[in-house]
């Protein structure tokens, strides 16, 4: 039997995410595990038919209960008497929340926790994915949740998910009206009574830089609805945080409600033995006086709140500076090359001043390119250490119309500020509604989401324990050590992919040898580019490299390296979608960084490259762009896609060396579905870069459409015959060119000779024959074993398949199934020195005796080796 329950003193964000575990989980038990905060229950008096089918928790078997569902709470505390289920072995556990995570957490197996305004907004997403539809009722209860546990959408904890909900929920009937109904009541007399109180008492003191509001009061009874009061304080005092606290009768109760991001409320109250969200927290506390309680709190408060923001916190770091003897164009240089902004100016470790690339740009356009930078630099800068108020500086920026201020750390420069860092830090690192195109639009801080249980959930336990034996030997070593690319994208997507890209915040090259000796791997360094490939006993690879940053010189061509950050190694990646970083540390295991929105284009399906120049840099991605789409059910982002067209019409695709150009073709061609990307291809103007008779039209697509089902087909005969399969579809791509345009395509992407040879310089005869193999049939002509081995022996495999996919006929394809099955492999049991030793001369004779002894063989003439020695002895009779 299922069980669905909440938390103690339930809200209607536990109502709300009840009714909806409902339908997700149907036939399953709703209860709450206690008793529910005054609003819920004068809405349940008022409004009985939107309840869903609650269930008393004494009524509840718990010798039946199989698998319990846990929504809006983590804290055994906080389910009263269903605790002593979570010690049940074989029960099965599923938990939502939308509450941070604490070392009492409870485990379960399977749930969602994010961290948005509220557990229904979870509820909502799940029920709009499996495509269930909620009655106006249930619509109305989860958006009473969310308004509640996000101040009607107001709390600085709102998320766009919380938003998109809500809206989803009005379309399906959901009554809003109640929401203004429910959570603005009317004040009784106590309660007014009681907030003359909090207001007599309210006191505001500034912690760390952020103004805390306190406020207290005693009842010798029980006034309820404290939270209803602490909202009304907060909008009536425009109170960034405040905490109330209450004694009544035997208990004190602490409400806690924050605007700011410096604090914490739900952190605070679990210090006092409650919980909550950053946004709103309670908490109740018996046996200690009220006068304890404020001192407990006033300590505490001390340890919760956070600074507020220093320059150190959003710098960014490291700096690249110029020295002084650098001339304006080699400034205006690596500006461009690094798109910077603007650049400091130091003379050893003094800074002289700021350069902009606007004004080294002009410098040169005048003809001054030569002349010291130093000559055309500004000198009036402001500079920061890492403990200045970010509103000193953020006054400077603004006022000053600066772009960028230069943070020194005693003599040493460590970081800049610059007005993205400012942007990033007012406004979030979100990036809903805009696209990155710029390095100066890096978010500093990345978005960050622990991944530790999921990753324990999806890996094999080997691969988790490797990842564990990276970090810590990145531990050991002093480094920072993470996942990247596609191994992270594919964990978020819930697909196989064990291929393992590290990098090192560090000397890559030195991790992996170390890690090798410890653990007794091979290592293949490459300098030039600091990476190196780590080969386990097993034959495992391991792909580690530095974090660098790449630039290049000219489009199409191979890029230059330089170390660089983590930050800078991410950017320099193809697509936001392979951005992803994984910590493996021990102190972070398993946390995801996110700087510049590869969660949201992974969960909106999109493939979106970082900048404008991406394919101008490298022309190569617009074929790894497609190939994402197709393989993933993706879309290119639109601007995107007018970037990859931009890139083809400017010729830059065809500059591409061949070997790359062939790499990205055959990656394209090995996918599951390659007909999808090639179609793409020809979509987007690619093919034609790579020949100017490529084409893909109705009669290519009708081929490849063959190819698939013969490949199917192929398959199914369970051959050990090595193939591999994008030859063939390379084949079928190049069919409708002539053997000269064939030609050019294999000069053009530098294709190596054996491979050329093979499926080149083969294709007319396998074609050919294949051809008279197909008149034969229409002429109705019985094809012996022997012919057929004649004709089709010697083909490449590609080839064959390739032919039969041309012809479409099931005739041909059960001849050619005939002999790759029972006639491939069956050769002439006599040697040729036997023959020699029946007479028979050496040199052609004996090829020619084995030929007819092999069609003998083949038309089931003779079976054993006596009786081709027999046959031989016969056919030298005859020819004496």
């Amino acid at each position: 039997m299922d069980l669905v329950i909440s938390h103690l003193n339930a809200d209607f964000d536990c109502l709300g995410s009840l009714a909806a575990a409902g339908r997700l989980y149907p036939g399953a038990l709703l209860s709450f595990p206690g008793s529910q905060e005054k609003n819920l229950r004068d809405f349940s008096a008022r409004h009985p038919d939107l309840l869903p089918s609650l269930v008393r928790s004494k009524d509840i078997d718990l010798s039946s209960i199989t698998r319990l569902i846990i929504v809006d709470c983590q804290q055994p505390s906080r389910i009263g008497r269903f605790a002593e289920l979570l010690e049940r072995p074989g029960l099965t556990l599923h938990l939502y929340d939308h509450h941070p995570a604490t070392v009492d957490s409870i485990t379960a197996s399977d749930g969602i926790v994010r961290p948005v305004g509220a557990t229904s907004t979870i509820m909502t997403e799940l029920l709009r994915e499996r495509g269930i539809e909620p009655t106006p009722a249930e619509a109305t209860l989860l958006l009473l949740g969310i308004h509640e546990d996000t101040g009607r959408l107001l709390f600085p904890t709102t998320t766009p998910e919380d938003y998109r909900a809500a809206a989803w929920l009005l379309e399906r009937g959901a009554r809003l009206h109640l929401a203004d109904e429910i959570l603005s009541p009317e004040l009784t007399t106590p309660q007014v009574e009681l907030l003359h109180d909090l207001l007599s008492t309210l006191k505001t003191s500034e912690v760390s830089g952020v103004r805390i509001s306190v406020a207290h009061a005693s009842r010798p009874w029980y006034v309820g609805d404290i939270a209803g009061l602490a909202h009304m304080m907060r909008d009536m005092e425009n109170l960034d945080l405040l905490v109330l606290v209450v004694a009544m009768a035997d208990r004190i109760y602490l409400v806690a409600r924050s605007r700011v991001p410096e604090v914490d409320v739900g952190e605070l109250l679990r210090l006092f033995g409650g919980g909550g969200h950053a946004s709103a927290a309670s908490a109740t506390v018996k046996g200690e006086p009220l006068s304890v309680v404020l001192e407990r709190l006033e300590r505490n408060l001390l340890l919760i709140v956070h600074p507020r923001k220093t320059v150190g916190q959003i710098m960014s770091s490291p700096v690249r500076s110029l020295p002084a003897e650098t001339t304006v164009l080699g400034a205006r240089d690596l500006l461009v090359r690094y798109n910077y902004s603007a650049m400091p100016v130091l003379q050893g470790e003094q800074l002289l001043g700021i350069i902009t690339r606007k004004v080294a740009e002009k410098t040169v356009y005048h003809g001054l390119g030569d002349r010291p930078v130093t000559e055309v630099m500004h000198t009036a800068v402001m500079h920061a250490t890492p403990d200045t108020p970010l509103t000193t500086v953020m006054d400077h920026m603004v006022g000053g119309d600066r772009r960028f201020v230069p943070v020194f750390d005693g003599d040493q420069l460590v970081g800049v500020v610059t007005r993205t860092d400012l942007l990033r830090h007012l406004h979030g690192s979100s990036r809903d509604g805009e696209t990155l195109y710029d390095l100066e639009r890096l978010s500093p801080e990345p978005k960050q989401r622990d991944l530790a249980t999921l990753l324990r959930r999806r890996l094999p336990a080997d691969s988790v324990q490797l990842l564990e034996l990276l970090g810590n030997s990145g531990d050991e070593q002093g480094v920072a050590v993470h996942a990247v690319g596609g191994f992270v994208r594919d964990l978020l997507l819930d697909l196989p992919n064990l291929d393992l890209d590290i990098t090192i915040e560090g000397d890559g090259i030195f991790f992996a040898e170390t890690f090798g000796e410890q653990h007794g791997c091979r290592v293949r360094p490459h300098q030039a580019f600091g990476t190196a490939v780590v080969v386990f006993p097993d034959g495992r690879k391991l792909d580690v490299a530095s974090t660098r940053l790449e630039y290049y010189d000219s489009p199409g061509v191979l890029p230059t390296v330089e170390r660089a950050s983590l930050r800078h190694d991410l950017y320099r990646r193809d697509f936001t979608i392979n951005t992803l970083a994984l910590c493996l540390n021990h102190d972070r295991f398993g946390v995801l960084l996110d700087f510049f929105g590869g969660q949201k284009d992974l969960q909106d399906k999109t493939v979106r490259v970082l900048h404008n120049l991406s394919f101008v840099e490298d022309p190569t991605r617009a074929f790894r762009a497609i190939r994402f789409e197709q393989r993933l059910s993706f879309q290119l982002d639109p601007h995107t896609e007018g970037l990859l067209r931009s890139a083809v019409r400017a010729g830059l695709v065809e500059r591409v060396g061949g070997k790359r150009l062939m790499g990205e073709l055959i990656q394209i061609l090995k996918e599951q579905e390659p007909t999808l990307a090639v179609k793409r291809m020809a979509q987007l103007g690619l093919l034609p870069c790579i020949h100017t008779g490529l084409r893909f039209g109705p009669d290519s697509e009708q081929l490849f459409a063959e190819l698939e089902r013969v490949l199917a087909w192929y398959q199914l005969l369970y051959l050990e015959t090595p193939l591999e399969p994008w030859t063939v579809w390379f084949l079928a791509l190049m069919d409708r060119l002539d053997s000269p345009q064939y030609l050019e395509v294999c000069q053009r992407l530098m294709m190596p000779e054996r491979l050329m040879e093979r499926i080149f310089g083969h294709r007319h005869k396998a074609l050919k024959r294949l051809q008279h193999l197909r008149q034969a049939l229409g002429r109705g002509q019985e094809i012996s074993n022997s012919q057929l081995y004649t004709l089709l022996h010697g083909m490449p495999l590609e080839l064959l398949l390739y032919g039969l996919a041309r012809s479409g006929q099931d005739e041909l394809r059960r001849l050619v199934s005939h002999y790759l099955t029972r006639l491939a492999e069956v050769k002439s049991l006599v040697s040729g020195t036997e023959l020699q030793d029946l007479g028979v001369p050496r040199g052609p004779a004996i090829r020619t005796m084995k030929e007819r002894l092999l069609s003998a063989r083949l038309d089931g003439l003779i079976a054993s080796k006596d009786e081709e020695l027999e046959l031989a002895r016969q056919l030298i009779v005859e020819q004496l």
